[in-house]
């Protein structure tokens, strides 16, 4: 690994993700770097607050301009959207283990801003202070038993966000027993996950019919039947059955559509075939759910592909992997070329991933102070990391799950190779116990060069995605992934493996590198 800083790709970067950046910004590239004053890792304030001066002042001018010619930002054209209902086992802030949350958290504001009416609808897993009881009850069929649902909601951002209130998620999860969303324990799934998704599922189908929600000031009442479903991932597979078997049988919903999006088909959940009983599904659904995998077995990924009314996944590049084989398509490849997929790149949330205005660093910046600020960011993130403080040392990050999807194994046995070289590593994320011990033992094999971190810290995440001069991502496979696209509007330079949808999104040599084949070298 050459000893440089990303400092030459910095500006390039940054202006291609930033807006409203002048032409400063082209002068500033050639500026050189001044010699750092630090005392413990800090900078004189006087130089911080120069530079919070020039960030506020341009602010001022830009609201100046705005006032002088003004513009339509976020019309909202009544009567001209569609009613659009998000299903998932997470949605952000409030529950999230990787993308799935992300998305959830971040495209519906977006879809509500283009004029649509939006509701996502995920468990409530904990205790959320912003979402309130609507006293609305719903009772389905779980198993062999009727379960009795409620409902909570808040609006944010365009969005009714419902949250269903059940013991099946708010129990088991961080309400009493403080273990995961999935099971108790990374890798390790809850027996009776088929169960709790199904209620997931028949309540999201209640939602739009009962829920009276009157906070948008544009639209009121219910949802009403017609509705477009977009499901996401296996734990929402079962919707569409649902929908065909309760509802259109009966002549409700018979204008409503179903998107299946896949997020991950590696993931798929699969159960044995004696399960499809509890389903409370026709017998002409067995089909849909059959998979044989040297077990006869159901598969509810592969039931929301076939039954659903369009298939999508989140990039043009993961969805020709889908169709290429077994081995990318994990055995679905088949019936993904059957009903066909359509590949939309995944976006980020800009609100909450703005340089210019992010609470969680020191110093906000944009395109025209970039080349000022990130040496500052970089010696505030190896003070807090109890790294020497140095501008010129390339700092590389990595922010992931540590699991062997996401490359972690290989990163680890990757890192005595370069460690070697004048730079430093700092890694943030969760999974596997034996990976989070593992990177937890980095400071005291290299006390000096590197840091793990094993927990879920969002602040840190920020800090480091702004302060890093690179971000590795080595992933095995990656459906499109979205800290690469942080990443680049923080001016950080994304090392990426060729796949997926870091093929759509980090074009070589001009927003990052590709690492082509993927091994340790």
């Amino acid at each position: 690994m050459a000893t440089v800083t990303a400092s030459h790709l910095v500006s390039t970067v940054c202006q291609v993700n930033s807006h409203g950046a002048d032409t400063k910004a082209a002068n500033l590239i050639c500026m050189k770097n001044q010699a750092a004053i630090t005392h413990n890792g800090l900078r004189f304030l006087n130089m911080l607050d120069r530079l919070q001066m020039r960030t506020n002042a341009k602010a001022v001018a830009r609201q100046a301009v705005k006032q002088e010619n003004p513009r339509p930002w976020g019309k909202i054209i009544c009567g001209k959207g569609l009613n659009l209902v998000f299903v998932g086992a997470e949605c952000g802030p409030w529950s999230k283990t990787g993308g799935l949350g992300d998305v959830l958290g971040g495209l519906p504001p977006a879809m509500a801003a283009n004029g649509h009416r939006v509701m996502t609808v995920s468990p409530r897993y904990d205790q959320y202070m912003d979402a309130w009881d609507t006293s609305v009850l719903v009772e389905v069929k779980v198993g062999d038993k009727i379960e009795t649902a409620r409902f909570f909601h808040c609006y944010k951002r365009g969005v009714d966000r419902v949250f269903v209130d059940h013991p099946m998620f708010l129990e088991k999860v961080w309400g009493k027993t403080g273990s995961k969303i999935y099971g108790p324990n990374a890798g390790v799934d809850y027996k009776d996950n088929q169960l709790r998704f199904s209620l997931l599922c028949q309540a999201a189908l209640e939602a739009p019919k009962v829920l009276n929600l009157n906070s948008n000031r544009y639209f009121s009442g219910p949802y009403g039947e017609d509705v477009i479903f977009i499901a996401n991932d296996w734990h929402t597979g079962l919707l569409p059955c649902y929908l065909k078997s309760m509802y259109q049988s009966r002549g409700i919903y018979m204008n409503a559509k179903v998107a299946f999006c896949i997020h991950n088909i590696a993931y798929q959940g699969r159960f044995p075939f004696s399960d499809f009983s509890v389903l409370n599904l026709p017998d002409r659904f067995k089909s849909s759910f059959d998979f044989f995998d040297g077990y006869e077995t159901i598969d509810a990924a592969h039931a929301g592909i076939l039954e659903s009314d369009k298939v999508l996944t989140v990039s043009p590049y993961y969805a020709q992997e889908l169709i290429s084989g077994e081995d990318k398509g994990v055995e679905l490849d088949n019936i993904i070329r059957k009903t066909g997929i359509t590949g939309i790149v995944n976006g980020m949330d800009v609100q909450e991933w703005n340089p210019a205005t992010d609470q969680h660093i020191n110093v906000q910046y944009d395109a025209s102070t970039v080349m000022d600020v990130k040496p500052i960011l970089k010696e505030s993130l190896q003070a807090e990391m109890g790294l020497h403080c140095d501008r010129n040392v390339p700092v590389v990050g990595f922010i992931g799950r540590l699991e062997e999807q996401k490359g972690s194994d290989v990163l680890a046995e990757a890192i005595p190779r370069f460690i070697g070289e004048n730079c430093q590593i700092v890694i943030l994320g969760t999974g596997k116990k034996a990976m989070e011990e593992q990177i937890e033992n980095l400071q005291t094999q290299y006390p000096d060069k590197a840091r793990g971190i094993a927990n879920f810290n969002v602040p840190l995440a920020h800090k480091i995605i702004a302060g890093s001069d690179f971000i590795l991502i080595p992933s095995r496979f990656e459906p499109c992934g979205l800290i690469q696209l942080h990443a680049m509007r923080y001016g950080t330079v994304p090392i990426v493996a060729s796949t997926g949808g870091l093929v759509d999104t980090v074009k070589e040599g001009f927003t990052g590198f590709q690492m082509g084949a993927f091994n340790v070298e």
